[in-house]
């Protein structure tokens, strides 16, 4: 009886001893960790201003000029003492340069400034008789230059696999800067004029995502820019003015957008450690 008590004694204690190593090994044991949230791409407050530049080629096209002709009914022009001035402007390269604001993915706006270089022109003149037996016809030349500010507003059409679709317009103001006026036929020359027109385009294109802050611009543009005074009366003629210019343009650029958002580099949480 005394054995038997021994050994239930015995197994107490050792079953008291088991669960108190049991219970030190679980509190030495850290818990798992928790699965990491997936972080949020979240823009940066100056994300939505961007730069860009362009480079292109413009054709302008000429709408014809008339000029007033002091004693001369029969020069062609659409009334009495009046000439029409025709003729043709050849293709320019177009360079500019703009800033902007994305409001949101589907609509921003910008202020562009676009230079297009010189511009041959060649015109002429034709008519039945003046000054007696003096034929009309000239044979001129010219050059002609244009200074575009512009503001513009768009609507992208939606980004598919990094390629957004947009079209646009724009309104403001074109210098533009008519060389002296030389006809070649008669050694004669006319000033050119130099003024400010009314201007309005519309525009289609696309651009590509280069990185999260660069974009390749294409795009196609329509201006028109009102007529004016093209060059300066003398001793036979009156003061020119042209009827305006359709201007044709085909564009390429980059387009930088500040601080655009960026995901946040994830780190792996550490290993459980076990004591």
């Amino acid at each position: 009886m005394q054995h038997r008590s021994r050994n239930i004694i015995t197994g107490a204690i050792l079953l008291i001893v088991a669960g108190i190593s049991h219970s030190a090994v679980a509190a030495d044991l850290a818990p798992p960790p928790e699965a990491p949230a997936v972080p949020e791409v979240v823009p940066a407050e100056s994300g939505n201003w961007y730069l860009r530049g362009d480079i292109g080629y413009s054709w302008p096209k000429f709408r014809k000029a008339t000029y007033g002709t002091p004693g001369c009914d029969g020069c062609g022009g659409s009334g009495p003492g009046e000439n029409t001035l025709h003729g043709d402007l050849k293709g320019a390269v177009l360079a500019g340069a703009g800033v902007g604001y994305q409001f949101t993915d589907y609509f921003r706006a910008d202020v562009t400034a676009d230079y297009m270089t010189r511009a041959k022109f060649k015109g002429y003149t034709f008519g039945e008789s003046c000054n007696g037996d003096q034929d009309c016809a000239s044979d001129e030349r010219a050059k002609f230059s244009a200074l575009s500010i512009l503001a513009n507003a768009y609507i992208d059409l939606g980004n598919f696999n990094g390629i957004t679709p947009y079209v646009g317009a724009g309104i403001g103001g074109t210098r533009v800067k008519w060389s002296d006026l030389d006809d070649v036929r008669y050694g004669k020359s006319q000033e050119g004029a130099a003024n400010w027109r009314f201007t309005y385009a519309v525009m289609a294109g696309a651009s590509i995502d280069l990185t999260q802050n660069l974009k390749l611009d294409a795009g196609y543009r329509y201006r028109n820019i009102k007529g004016g005074k093209m060059f300066e009366g003398g001793e036979w003629v009156g003061d020119g003015r042209d009827k305006g210019m359709n201007v044709h343009d085909v564009r390429v650029g980059l387009r930088y957008q500040f601080g655009a958002p960026s995901a946040v580099a994830y780190a792996a949480e550490p290993l459980p450690a076990y004591k």
